[in-house]
């Protein structure tokens, strides 16, 4: 089984993860807050106005898993998406049957292991006095800045941003960007990984001075987002949005291929799907169509495909192109460029393939 034992108990501290149920980040993380001093969150002392426990459904002897405790809350709201909060289901004697209800709203989703939440990461934080910028953003949208922006960020940062978004992949854009510069940006700089940890595969290396930066795409559902500054000049810093999306991919290689969803089988209904290709400075990006057929319609409103000369949505583009229309071949003016591909609710055909070079 997996335990803890809860807060610190002197010397080295065992955990108990076995390999069979235990090995997922999110039970990991789950026994590590238990040994940080974390209680489960359905056992706080203010629990009652957020959840029902139903005794009667417990697996007899169990109950005592079940127990409120008299629980410093840190001054933070109770949080159903806590790492720390049980399932539903838990220790139910009848299948079917809850041991625990959200109230008043019993549709709320409870239990989940995929990692902490950012109540969970605010909790360590205040209880260690972490001074600290860093969190997780777990909304399918949302938006992110530098300490302080638009004004200066303090010097000596360190600050992490875990976008996680279930079964989806990320896009991820700067609506400004302005740091420190430095020849190897070794001063201020950002870095962005492909993963939810600094050993995930790079997407973005290093980069400092102004803007623009590319836009990206996560090849999963976890993109980590890495700046620090150093002891001495600052400027004005960041600010970043994201969304999910349904298909996409970064792609800095000299040279590839993009093609639509399942090709050369035909594209599901319903998709966004975003490809960046980045080159270094002073490279241009030809792209050539190779295959093409989409649902046709007058101007093209239904299924489409864009070509942006830039990275961004707002870049200007060619297009949109659908139907069975020849597509132009394309260069792009500077080193970015974005291919934006849409399906609606109706028909489904084979799509596109198209290679790309620098």
């Amino acid at each position: 089984s997996c335990w803890s034992y809860f807060g610190k108990i002197g010397g080295r501290q065992a955990v108990g993860l076995v390999k069979n149920g235990c090995m997922d980040k999110g039970a990991i993380q789950h026994e590590m807050n238990h040994a940080l001093g974390f209680i489960h969150e359905q056992a706080r002392s203010d629990r009652d106005r957020f959840v029902k426990i139903m005794w009667e459904h417990i697996v007899a002897g169990e109950q005592g898993n079940f127990g409120k405790m008299n629980s410093k809350n840190l001054g933070l709201p109770y949080d159903y998406s806590s790492v720390m909060h049980y399932g539903a289901y838990d220790f139910s004697s009848t299948p079917g049957k809850p041991t625990i209800v959200p109230v008043p709203d019993p549709s709320i989703p409870i239990g989940q292991r995929e990692g902490l939440s950012n109540l969970d990461v605010a909790k360590i934080n205040k209880l260690y006095k972490c001074n600290c910028c860093s969190s997780v953003l777990p909304k399918s949208k949302g938006s992110f800045s530098s300490v302080n922006y638009p004004s200066p960020y303090p010097n000596n940062s360190n600050c992490l941003w875990l976008i996680r978004i279930r079964r989806s992949k990320i896009f991820l854009q700067f609506e400004a960007f302005d740091l420190q510069h430095s020849s190897d940006c070794s001063s201020d700089y950002i870095k962005i990984y492909n993963g939810n940890s600094k050993s995930s595969p790079v997407l973005l290396d290093k980069y400092c001075g102004k803007g623009p930066l590319p836009s990206l795409v996560a090849s999963g559902s976890t993109m980590l987002v890495e700046f620090a500054s150093d002891e001495s000049i600052t400027a004005t810093g960041f600010r970043a949005s994201y969304n999910r999306v349904n298909c996409g991919a970064t792609f800095r290689d000299s040279k590839g291929v993009i093609t639509s969803p399942n090709y050369p089988n035909k594209y599901p209904k319903n998709r966004a799907c975003f490809w960046v290709i980045t080159s270094p400075v002073g490279y241009k990006i030809s792209l050539k169509m190779l295959s093409f057929e989409l649902e046709y319609s007058d101007r093209c409103i239904y299924d489409y495909l864009l070509i942006h000369d830039g990275s961004r949505p707002t870049s200007p583009a060619v297009g949109p192109y659908c139907g069975t229309e020849k597509v132009a071949d394309f260069t792009s003016t500077g080193n970015f460029v974005l291919v934006e591909f849409h399906s609606d609710l109706v028909w489904e055909l084979p799509g596109f393939v198209m290679s790309y070079t620098f």
